[in-house]
């Protein structure tokens, strides 16, 4: 028969304790101290949780200082408001000169109308990164309300025009 300190696979020269027994854990601790385990403890909302990933769309708060320079020296476009959804945040501009439709976000909307669509709007340009193909709308205000409809203001207010 092998010595003990063989038999739980330390050598006989080895100074180590042996390793110590596990206690029972208390099955509750109270909130606040140092032991919370994650299940005892508020979790606050992740944009990650639930498949919802961060936009990659630069936004008035997200664009860089430089890129927003370009863009405010750069001339200013004509064109007409081909949709946009408030809840979503984003709608689409057709050029009045024609070509693709710009993307519009909701941070870069100028004034106190949500716009809709056939709304006359001028504004600038910027490209969106990361590489940069692609337009994006910005500094945009609405120059005439198409006629017939219902506008709304951020604050929530109906106006028909």
């Amino acid at each position: 028969m092998l010595p003990a300190a063989h038999r739980d696979g330390r050598s006989a020269m080895s100074s180590e304790p042996p390793p110590p027994v596990p206690a029972q854990a208390p099955t509750h601790q109270p909130s606040g101290g140092l032991l919370d385990t994650p299940q005892d403890r508020e979790r606050s909302p992740s944009p990650l949780r639930g498949n919802v990933v961060p936009s990659p769309l630069p936004t008035r708060r997200t664009r860089t200082f430089s890129a927003t320079v370009r863009a405010s020296q750069g001339p200013v476009y004509k064109g007409v408001c081909k949709c946009f959804c408030r809840s979503k945040g984003h709608g689409f501009i057709t050029p009045a000169d024609g070509g693709p439709d710009i993307f519009l976000h909701i941070s870069d909307v100028e004034g106190e109308y949500v716009p809709v669509e056939g709304d006359e709007v001028t504004y600038k340009m910027c490209s969106i990164p990361p590489k940069n193909e692609k337009l994006q709308a910005v500094e945009v205000v609405i120059t005439h309300l198409a006629p017939g409809t219902k506008h709304e203001t951020w604050s929530g207010h109906v106006v028909s025009s």
